[in-house]
């Protein structure tokens, strides 16, 4: 006979929702290939009245999720409210409490997960969260799993769903930064306060996620470097594509041979035929880079109810066969991570300036690039529209010729690129700096 497991959901958002609603359609399969009969016996809301997108019993919604966590005849738990508290209560007293628990709340993994982690291992029961970092893309399982043998250097990956979906309107149908932002809140895509996507937060937050289990080092989401992509603009976008690259935020974190460690996220230029450059719209990407495997990519809809609460059944239904099993997936113990600071960090470089059009100028600023050792690798030219120098005059600047010089440079270090950049902004020949992007795979 199949054994019954019964599940207390705190929260019915999208993710909740989503959740109860696939669990009705695969409980019959999934009771025919693990003789589990998955069962939702609580769900925590705030507000009983509200109309929800799945159609619930009253008799299973509450709004006491402390009494969903301590209910004796729960087996285990499902966090999808968010935030840091009041989940962190709930999942450390779930877990005390015997009860195994998953979740998809990558703030509070990013900020305390491997304190969660040793709270598990201590209760003898799970603690899984494969939705916490790409939505429906497998990655934690894989690297937690399948991939611990493997000596992995590096993961770099589009871990954000809005900021993609931004970035490929701006490149395939040359929208301005504003007008994709404003379409992607119109579909639900980014919140009235965009800042914790487009300013790279959220994927900051997944990063610090992705280099914890892939290295086995602590690593927090203060820890990880972050640059949004509001600053990108179309000159950028059409500059990336003349030169064979487009622009995506990436989220990356490198283990060296001294075993430093380096957990970013930032806009970068991706050369055309790099896997990462053609995942569009609001997909995500995962690039894992190992020694003896070499190269995987884990690719699919990183964000959504549907995707998510996918990625949430399989951990519950692992969570459930081991509970009857009397045991649990360790996510084994964490050093504290030796972080290389960023401007040690080395990197090709694009770098966009306005100058004087006029003699000299290019020399002058290619001398500042060499003495702070950093190396051209190609330049572009072009002299700005007359519009541009209207401009000027009206703002009553000197009425000059302008011109636009785009660099990439070798692979340098981020103190002296910033050390560059830093003198060209002095410089009387020089405008303006404008922006300065990452490049992946020319050195």
């Amino acid at each position: 006979m199949a054994k019954t497991v019964n599940i207390g959901v705190l929260g019915c958002g999208n993710v909740g929702a989503a959740l109860v609603e696939l669990l009705r359609l695969r409980a019959d399969e999934i009771e025919l290939r693990t003789d589990l009969r998955l069962q939702v016996a609580k769900v925590a809301v705030r507000s009983t009245s509200k109309e929800r997108a799945v159609l619930l019993d009253p008799g299973v919604l509450t709004l006491d999720a402390h009494s969903v966590v301590t209910d004796p005849d729960i087996d285990l738990i499902v966090e999808v409210i968010g935030g840091i508290e009041p989940a962190r209560e709930l999942i450390s007293l779930a877990l005390a409490s015997g009860k195994a628990v998953v979740t998809a709340n990558k703030e509070l993994l990013a900020n305390i997960g491997t304190e969660l982690f040793a709270e598990a291992d201590e209760a003898g029961v799970d603690l899984l969260f494969e939705a916490a970092v790409a939505g429906g893309v497998p990655i934690v399982r894989p690297l937690r799993e399948s991939l611990v043998g493997e000596d992995i250097t590096r993961v770099m990956g589009i871990v954000n769903g809005t900021t993609n979906y931004i970035l490929t309107k701006m490149t395939d149908e040359g929208w301005a930064y504003s007008a994709a932002l404003a379409e992607a809140q119109g579909l639900g895509y980014a919140e009235r306060d965009p800042t914790a996507d487009v300013e790279g937060f959220d994927a900051g937050a997944k990063a610090a996620i992705i280099a914890t289990i892939a290295f086995g080092v602590r690593v927090v989401a203060g820890d990880v470097y972050h640059e949004g992509i509001s600053g990108v603009t179309q000159t950028d976008i059409e500059f990336a594509r003349r030169l064979g690259y487009v622009v995506k935020l990436l989220a990356i974190a490198e283990r060296f041979s001294d075993g430093t460690v380096a957990v970013r996220v930032h806009p970068a230029m991706v050369p055309n035929e790099h896997p990462l450059a053609s995942v569009r719209d609001s997909f995500n990407a995962v690039f894992v880079q190992g020694a003896a495997v070499g190269d995987l990519m884990f690719y699919g809809r990183g964000a959504g109810g549907n995707p998510t609460a996918s990625a949430v059944l399989g951990d519950v239904v692992d969570a459930a066969a081991n509970l009857l099993k009397g045991t649990h997936a360790s996510n084994g113990s964490f050093a504290k991570a030796n972080l290389r600071p960023v401007d040690e960090l080395v990197s090709p470089f694009y770098v966009n300036l306005e100058v004087s059009d006029e003699p000299g100028v290019l020399a002058a600023v290619a001398g500042v690039f060499g003495d702070h050792r950093v190396s051209i690798h190609s330049m572009e030219q072009e002299v700005l529209e007359e519009g541009v120098l209207e401009e000027r005059v009206q703002e009553q600047q000197p009425n000059r010729g302008a011109a636009r010089l785009i660099f990439i440079t070798h692979a340098a270090r981020e103190a002296d690129v910033r050390a560059t950049l830093h003198e060209l902004s002095a410089l009387d020949s020089v405008t303006s700096v404008g922006s300065v992007l990452r490049v992946i795979g020319t050195d």
